[in-house]
């Protein structure tokens, strides 16, 4: 088969397409014939030689694909040949084919192509597992989530407006703040612009956000917590605005607010088991139904990964980037 290797850390041109040896399916896993893959920003860091797949992984980039299973390996049984499905991964995404968990497989929801479900598994399995398991997001309340036009973001409004939160966003572009408005936010701040602590509080008559998903890390850590409202949760999943940050312990403890940070890729499979379950009982219907959707900014041939890589780097896009293997 051919896949995306990285031969030498480095930008969007380490990325190399390349024959390399089928993956062979072990006691608990299925092989996919892989339609497309996701690009998510873990493959950045991945490919500039920041963030190594967990032991026993992959070594090519990937956190998510969508395909056919092509084999099934001993042990599994729920899946045969044949089954359309798309995967949460620990790594492989970017190849023709890759073994996964069966615990980490998901049937395309009605109404989407292979290619396109291919959008789904990494963004929704981070924003069911932060906003839904761990937050407890319930309707009535206020969440915010920043980076509103991303994969994450998109996905995010869409789940919280399901449940019957209201949904708040940071972007920095009117474009993309218009895109989050047509899928339910009720807030729009432009964080180039504008400051998200006031702006959120005078939206919410001073009360703040129960909830606030955050990909940027130390950069926004006390503002978050600012942005809190009396037993808000901040639940952190990214590094986009660096590691180290200083937090006001005197204002968590004034707002009994509390601070949760995850990480997906490197969860042991049983505890991604239980994340795919539960997305599969409470998401699955909404997207089948048609209330939930991807957004999907642009489709490209898997071997020009590294284009993938320039937009999403750029982050001039909406929405998530595929790469679609060749026919």
């Amino acid at each position: 088969m051919h896949a995306i290797t990285i031969p030498e850390p480095g930008g969007p041109e380490a990325l190399v397409w390349d024959e390399v040896p089928d993956p062979v399916p072990g006691e608990g896993e299925v092989l996919v014939d892989v339609t497309a893959t996701a690009v998510n920003r873990a493959d950045l860091l991945q490919r500039q030689g920041f963030y190594d797949p967990p032991p026993g992984s992959s070594r090519f980039p990937g956190l998510e694909c969508s395909g056919r299973i092509a084999a099934v390996g001993p042990g599994v049984s729920g899946w045969a040949v044949g089954d359309e499905v798309c995967a949460l991964l620990s790594g492989g995404g970017y190849a023709e084919k890759v073994a996964v968990p069966a615990g980490q497989l998901l049937p395309v929801p009605e109404g989407l192509t292979v290619d396109r479900a291919a959008a789904l598994p990494e963004v929704v399995c981070t924003v069911w597992s932060n906003v839904f398991m761990i937050a407890h997001l319930r309707p009535g309340e206020t969440f915010l989530v920043h980076g509103g036009s991303s994969g994450i973001g998109t996905m995010a409004i869409q789940l919280a407006k399901a449940v019957g939160a209201k949904v708040a966003v940071t972007a920095g572009t009117a474009e993309k703040l218009e895109r989050c408005a047509e899928l339910g936010a009720d807030i729009l701040i432009n964080y180039r612009e504008q400051d998200f602590v006031a702006e959120l509080r005078e939206a919410t008559d001073g009360k703040g956000a129960d909830v606030i998903l955050d990909n940027m890390g130390a950069k926004y850590l006390d503002r978050n917590v600012q942005a809190l409202a009396v037993n808000g949760r901040l639940a952190i999943i990214g590094m986009q605005g660096g590691v180290k940050g200083e937090l006001n312990i005197g204002a968590l403890l004034a707002k009994r607010a509390a601070i949760s940070a995850t990480t997906l890729r490197a969860r042991p499979l049983e505890e991604k088991a239980a994340i795919v379950a539960a997305v599969r009982e409470h998401v699955w219907p909404l997207v089948s139904g048609g209330h939930v959707r991807p957004v999907v900014h642009r489709e490209i041939p898997m071997p020009d990964a590294a284009e993938a890589h320039r937009i999403v780097e750029d982050s001039s896009h909406i929405g998530k980037v595929l790469l679609v293997t060749p026919s």
